[in-house]
């Protein structure tokens, strides 16, 4: 599906999306540091069929909510909310995870990234800055430095946390992610990859990220499943080579 662009004057020029399944009591907090960091952006909820008050709780702290019928998954729920805000006519859209471990605080360093480094996409990593803030589980730490390299080779560029969600892009990108391009189960390493062979330019900033809260949208991202299908997905992307966003069309 394509999108088209369809924007209200009274919106803003940035969307920031937070994808969330079951983040009852920990979701408003983050709509509230979002609100705080980028008081003059939007923000979107995509509630991933939620079994608890997740879109009662996102509506009463500000945002809007989009809630779809049943679990998808964390592609289909960013997916979402990149066809809305690229319809929407934002020029800019954010994302960060429902579940507290990012630090909305860097959105606007993540945005102003965005200019100086003339970046269409850029990945807050949190290990750019070496500083011991943060530490993954023993699986999850190997999956990260396995793909790391391998998306550092593919590029030619060094990336340090091809794992990370915590991202702020361009339109154009976000109207790539609303192709059939995307891998709408588990989009990482792969989806860099594809950026760089598309001819979009990635950097990464420092940012730093609080542990997970436990089970969330990525519990499974530790699992041999989730490293067969990462590594599965990077080989066909380095087979299919580039892709271009779709145009746009008129509403």
């Amino acid at each position: 599906m394509h999108c088209s662009t369809e924007r209200g004057a009274s919106q803003g020029d940035v969307l920031v999306v937070i994808p969330a399944y079951n983040e009852g009591g920990r979701v408003g907090a983050v709509i509230a540091d979002v609100k705080g960091a980028l008081p003059d952006a939007d923000v979107l909820v995509v509630d991933d069929g939620s079994t608890d008050a997740t879109a009662a709780e996102a509506a009463e702290a500000g945002a809007s909510v989009l809630s779809l019928p049943f679990n998808s998954g964390y592609g289909v729920a960013l997916q979402t909310g990149y066809k809305f805000g690229v319809r929407a006519g934002y020029a800019k859209i954010g994302q960060i995870d429902g579940d507290g471990q990012h630090r909305a605080a860097y959105l606007a360093a993540m945005l102003d990234a965005l200019e100086r480094e003339h970046a269409d996409l850029i990945v807050g990593s949190r290990f750019l800055a070496r500083d011991g803030d943060y530490k993954a589980p023993l699986a999850r730490a190997v999956g990260i430095r396995l793909f790391a390299r391998l998306a550092s080779a593919a590029t030619h560029e060094r990336i340090s946390d091809p794992t990370s969600g915590f991202q702020m892009m361009r339109s154009r990108v976000a109207r790539l992610f609303c192709s059939e391009v995307y891998p709408t189960d588990y989009p990482d390493a792969d989806v860099l990859i594809l950026l760089h062979r598309s001819g979009y330019r990635v950097r990464e900033v420092p940012v730093q990220m609080r542990p997970s809260p436990g089970a969330s949208m990525h519990t499974l991202h530790s699992s041999p499943y989730y490293m067969y299908k990462m590594l599965l997905s990077i080989f066909v992307t380095l087979l299919r080579g580039g892709a271009k966003a779709p145009a746009e069309t008129a509403p």
